[in-house]
């Protein structure tokens, strides 16, 4: 087929994510390799978002690609019940690098199932029934997660799950809770007290938070919240749930988003950079105690491909390199490049109101005045964006342009070469929004 039938079939016979079908323009993809993707006629792509932010180690990676082919002639599939030798070695190798005291795990699909499986454990577990999330939050696409999601993409799938509780983050959209981290901090963690109160503590059995608030703004936590925040459970008996979706598996610069802070969550939740997205699987990962209450317990959940030996072999190989091949210090290391070109972009654009990055988790937010204005509104688009976004694409470089701001979020392979040539990519695009900036 050419690059014409397979998008009109494409758009044809299947249904396209948070899109109307008659409105979705695919991109067409042949194939990827490291940070790079092409579509059929050949043209370069710089993928600067890992796709969904989940490409950690690269496309086509020869180790897991052949330990996916080894699987294949070893085992497929088998029913979950079932005790394997991947099973074995990968539980025993998250256990192994997942900090004290979450040695436990529950294979999912993806990352919304980790966290609609966290809810039911979270509940089993403490005997309660509320779950307290963020506004400025996204957790998953099931009927569950939809309801602990914070943003726009929640409002269509209402009403849901009942007994969800949503506060604001520490740093909303339209208003501060502070001007310095300290301010905002203990602001945030008054208010997130209040509101237990008024609730009732003995009814709330879990508190979900990204760790590093994903797309709704790549929002590193500031200064003492999370420590805050685990304070605030413990003294309620309220356990505390990391969303690392987006955030694990070397994309900050360290394994998990939660250890920049010298805090453990009683539940983490993880997909994407599990298995960089080579095949679908997330898992939750749980305390000894509530390891520990359903080895004495019954834990109503299942799913068919429950610890499915293929995403296993993937997540295995996908593990060693990520870890064998430096790429979480590589993220690390190349923070400051991504921050020094952003903070240059924003010394020559007007239209650039910030740029934040957390290893290579990384946004930048557009303005149309100097007031900071957003170029867009919330939940919305405008010319100026669509007109960047199309440059972007004409230029090769792919990325999320989402409402006022754009992703930067290469893969953990990333060269500092390769780094500044997308941020030069940006640079000449940001032009165009700087023709909107009303000075």
């Amino acid at each position: 087929m050419n690059t014409e039938e397979i998008v009109q079939l494409c758009k044809a016979h299947t249904m396209y994510t948070w899109a109307k079908g008659s409105a979705v323009s695919p991109l067409p993809i042949e194939r990827a390799e490291g940070i790079y993707f092409w579509t059929p006629d050949g043209k370069r792509y710089i993928d600067f978002n890992s796709q969904l932010m989940s490409v950690n180690i690269g496309h086509g990676h020869p180790k897991v690609r052949e330990a996916i082919k080894r699987q294949v002639d070893e085992l497929i599939f088998v029913m979950p019940g079932s005790a394997t030798p991947v099973r074995a070695r990968l539980g025993k190798m998250l256990a192994d690098i997942v900090p004290d005291p979450i040695n436990t795990f529950f294979f999912t699909l993806g990352g919304a199932e980790a966290n609609e499986n966290a809810i039911r454990a979270a509940r089993m577990y403490t005997g309660r029934s509320k779950i307290i999330s963020r506004y400025r939050s996204y957790h998953g696409a099931t009927n569950a997660t939809m309801q602990l999601t914070g943003d726009p993409r929640r409002w269509a799938n209402e009403p849901g799950l009942p007994g969800v509780i949503r506060v604001m983050d520490p740093v909303p959209y339209n208003f501060s809770f502070g001007d310095d981290d300290a301010s905002r901090t203990a602001a945030n963690l008054t208010y997130l007290e209040e509101v237990i109160n008024y609730e009732n503590p003995n009814d709330i059995a879990a508190i979900f938070v990204e760790t590093v608030t994903g797309t709704n703004g790549i929002l590193a936590p500031p200064d003492g919240y999370l420590q805050g925040l685990r304070a605030l459970c413990d003294k309620y008996g309220i356990l505390l749930v990391c969303d690392e979706v987006m955030a694990g598996f070397g994309r900050t610069g360290k394994l998990f988003a939660f250890q920049h802070y010298g805090i453990v969550p009683d539940i983490v939740t993880m997909a994407k950079g599990l298995t960089s997205s080579y095949l679908p699987l997330g898992a939750m990962g749980v305390s000894d105690a509530i390891a520990k209450h359903f080895q004495d317990n019954v834990f109503y959940g299942g799913l068919t491909y429950n610890s499915h030996p293929m995403l296993l072999a993937a997540a295995e190989a996908n593990l060693q390199v990520l870890l064998e091949e430096g790429m979480i210090e590589n993220a690390a290391r190349l923070e400051s490049v991504a921050r020094s070109e952003m903070d240059r972009l924003k010394a020559k654009h007007p239209s650039v109101k910030e740029g934040r990055a957390i290893g290579l988790f990384g946004m930048m937010d557009l303005r149309k005045n100097a007031a900071g204005e957003p170029m867009a509104p919330y939940n919305g688009t405008s010319p100026a964006m669509e007109e960047l976004k199309k440059a972007f694409n004409e230029r090769g470089l792919f990325t999320f342009v989402r409402w006022h701001s754009f992703m930067c979020n290469p893969p953990l392979c990333i060269t500092e070469e390769q780094l500044r040539e997308a941020y030069a990519i940006i640079d000449d695009c940001l032009d165009i929004t700087d023709r909107y900036f009303e000075a």
